[in-house]
């Protein structure tokens, strides 16, 4: 543990069974890189998986570093994702005030959209379809790379559906949960100058449960 919290430069990657201590080395890696290395408070991102992981882990270190814990940016991917795009998804042709679609208005454009292209339902359940569109998102597949790659009939059938919903989210302003994450690192991937100002800004990345990220969310944490 305490290695890893007073690593040096580069690369770490904590691999521990449950319950030894890896978020707890998190933590104190934050509190020593503030107390000891100078580093500022704002030149952190920690990173975990659920609200409330991110909520006792903002508690964790406001108790090491007191109340400049609560300025810093500790969140979810999706948090994270949300906050650099309200400032920057204009260039991408996205409103700042982008609505967010939750999972039940995701399935129900879905539908409306095996509807509207005269697909038979019983067949293409929209919520099964929308879990395909998903999962085309969280390995960084957008339409036309969906497209490509469908072989059968099915998937092209499903490339359809994706592109056509992607289309009116677009339409109307939205984002689902996986466009945070896929439309954020299209945005860092084409945008040089905003991915260098976050690369500035965050000198230290910290991901706790990194085993349980997908491609899109890897790609994000390599790229800052």
């Amino acid at each position: 543990q305490f290695e890893a919290v007073t690593h040096g430069e580069g690369p770490l990657l904590v691999v521990a069974g449950a319950g030894s201590g890896k978020t707890r080395v998190l933590t104190h890696r934050i509190a020593h890189l503030i107390a000891e290395r100078g580093v500022s408070p704002y030149e952190i991102l920690a990173i975990t998986f659920t609200n409330k992981a991110a909520g006792e882990m903002r508690e964790r270190i406001s108790r090491l570093v007191g109340p400049v814990a609560e300025k810093m940016w500790v969140s979810t991917f999706h948090s994270a994702c949300v906050r650099i795009l309200r400032r920057d998804a204009a260039v991408l042709g996205y409103p700042s005030a982008f609505t967010i679609y939750d999972q039940a208005d995701a399935v129900r454009l879905t539908g409306y959209v095996v509807r509207d292209l005269g697909m038979d339902p019983k067949r293409f359940p929209p919520r099964a379809v929308h879990a395909a569109v998903s999962a085309a998102k969280n390995d960084g597949l957008d339409p036309d790379d969906y497209a490509e790659r469908a072989s059968v009939i099915y998937d092209r059938k499903i490339a359809e559906v994706y592109t056509e919903y992607q289309q009116r989210l677009q339409r109307a302003g939205a984002m689902d949960f996986d466009d945070l994450l896929l439309v954020t690192v299209r945005l860092l991937q084409t945008q040089p100058e905003v991915l260098e100002r976050y690369q500035d800004r965050f000198r230290h990345v910290l991901v706790d449960e990194y085993q349980d990220t997908n491609v899109v969310q890897n790609d994000l944490v390599v790229m800052l």
